[in-house]
């Protein structure tokens, strides 16, 4: 059998937004994942399905793997043709044991590639407001280990050079050997007032920095309890943190926050969220799937033409009606002729996107709206079509009849709850480590509370911030006893996080 391809991946510093786009393609195609504990565990959802996927981390003392089982187990594999991501911390050539594991696949003739990652060394500072580099302080710059063994009989690295000869000092994994590194560098000439840094989880919405000087920054280290990873910058530049720190200052830093939209909706949300400095806890508490029968829906698609008005309530209702016109050998020019209705800007720029105009937006994204907009064009004798969720609120095609329209309400989906991590939450909102829970529709509020023991919701929220996406959703959350602290004014997801970065702002 033919040997695989092995790709030695740079995972990056943390925040998943800073893997290369050549290493998410090969993550993606991979048969075979194999990853260290400082690769983001959100790169293995893009796996493809079937993919084997193996954990090798390693965390201080405790080794999943020695590095020489590492070694054999990607030869092993890669030995049975397959394609195999092996996904590291970081850059794989800068202290990443890359350089081992290349050597190994050499000498056992396995094709490979190495695909450079965002180095912490660079990456960490930067996100805590520090240029490695700066012409007002200096021109250079050295990478150490901090894992160098101290009981050595001698130490590979040149302190009597390094510590009055480099500007910037970037020790790596350096928490551990603090102590005997800050020793090295004062016996050895460096200024006891030289400004230090210590990053820790770099680029990640739980980032800590401790700044301090030479003389001082063990006694800070232990006084705030900094455990590893750790990154430690010594040098002038580190004083420049106070004027451009900005990742610690974005409005919702270090925040917590549940998003409970379905899988396939929440990354809208939790980007923005992660844009304003949270770091979003995704709980799906709905999951849209085909609904019991299409039968329904098939009927109203092969009579479209005696329509009137369709009107979409949700991207979902745009995604399984275009789904089924298709399915159905149809196309968007089976809605000519037909006015549309799209409740929100969300779901008309679904529509519009098939190359659809829309013709009516309400004002308020909402039912009630829906049936204002379309009081005033004369809806007596129109027919409409809502292709919808199978349960859904019953007032607007109650308000279309009372108003003398004829609408079909055709079920083009359905609401279904997943089997979330809902032991994972529980725990966090019990520690008081979520600052707040959004609720984009009321589904997810009543979903929510479902996937605990009855009343055991409200009590896991009582000191938990609980922002709703409108009026509908609140009531729904206040009828199981949550008192609601973020509303927004328009019910979209950028006005709903606009609405919690005012909240933890104190506006």
């Amino acid at each position: 059998m033919a040997k695989g391809m092995v790709y030695l991946i740079g995972a990056g510093p943390g925040d998943p937004a800073l893997i290369t786009l050549k290493g998410l393609e090969c993550i993606k195609e991979a048969d075979v994942i194999i990853y260290d504990y400082l690769a983001n565990k959100r790169f293995l959802e893009y796996a493809k399905k079937g993919a084997e996927i193996i954990y090798v981390g390693k965390i201080g003392g405790a080794h999943t793997l020695t590095q020489d089982k590492i070694n054999k187990l990607i030869v092993k594999r890669s030995k049975a043709g397959r394609t195999i991501a092996r996904l590291k911390g970081g850059d794989p050539f800068i202290f990443g044991r890359g350089g081992e594991e290349a050597e190994e696949l050499v000498a056992d003739g396995v094709p490979f590639e190495v695909i450079p990652g965002v180095t912490s060394a660079i990456s960490a500072p930067a996100y805590a407001g520090i240029p490695l580099t700066h012409r007002d302080y200096t021109s250079t710059v050295a990478f150490i280990t901090g894992h160098e063994d101290p009981t050595k009989d001698e130490s590979s690295i040149a302190w009597d050079k390094v510590s009055t000869g480099i500007g910037t000092i970037v020790f790596l994994m350096g928490m551990k050997n603090l102590p005997v590194n800050v020793k090295k560098l004062l016996e050895n000439g460096r200024d006891p007032k030289t400004p230090v840094a210590l990053i820790r989880w770099g680029t990640k919405p739980e980032q800590e920095t401790v700044v301090g000087r030479l003389d001082n920054i063990v006694d800070l280290a232990r006084e705030r309890g900094l455990k590893p990873p750790v990154i430690a910058v010594v040098g002038g530049v580190v004083s420049l943190r106070e004027k451009l720190n900005w990742f610690e200052k974005r409005p919702l830093f270090g925040r917590k926050i549940i998003v409970t939209r379905s899988r396939e909706q929440a990354s809208d949300l939790s980007l923005l969220l992660e844009k304003s400095g949270a770091e979003p806890i995704e709980f799906p508490t709905i999951e849209t799937v085909a609904p019991t029968s299409w039968k329904e829906l098939d009927k109203a698609i092969k009579r479209l033409s005696r329509y009137d008005w369709t009107i979409f309530t949700s991207v979902n209702g745009v995604k399984y009606f275009v789904e089924r016109l298709r399915k159905l050998g149809r196309d968007i020019r089976d809605l000519k002729g037909i006015k549309i209705c799209a409740i929100g800007p969300a779901t008309a720029m679904a529509i519009e996107e098939l190359g659809v105009r829309v013709d009516l937006t309400p004002k308020e994204y909402r039912a009630e709206a829906i049936i204002e907009g379309l009081g005033k064009r004369r809806i007596r004798d129109k027919r409409f079509l809502l292709p919808r969720a199978m349960k859904a609120r019953e007032i607007l095609p109650e308000e279309i009849k009372r108003l003398g329209g004829k609408v079909d309400v055709v079920p083009a989906y359905r609401t279904v709850r997943p089997k979330g991590k809902t032991e994972t939450v529980r725990q966090l909102l019990k520690e008081g480590k979520i600052d707040a829970v959004t609720f984009t529709s009321s589904s997810t509020v009543t979903n929510f509370m479902e996937m605990f023991k009855k009343g055991e919701g409200a009590v896991l929220l009582r000191s938990t911030k609980i922002a709703c996406i409108g009026p509908i959703t609140a009531d729904t959350a206040r009828g199981y006893g949550l008192e609601i602290d973020m509303m927004p004014g328009k019910y979209t997801m950028k006005d709903l996080t606009g609405s919690i970065v005012d909240y933890f702002r104190g506006n």
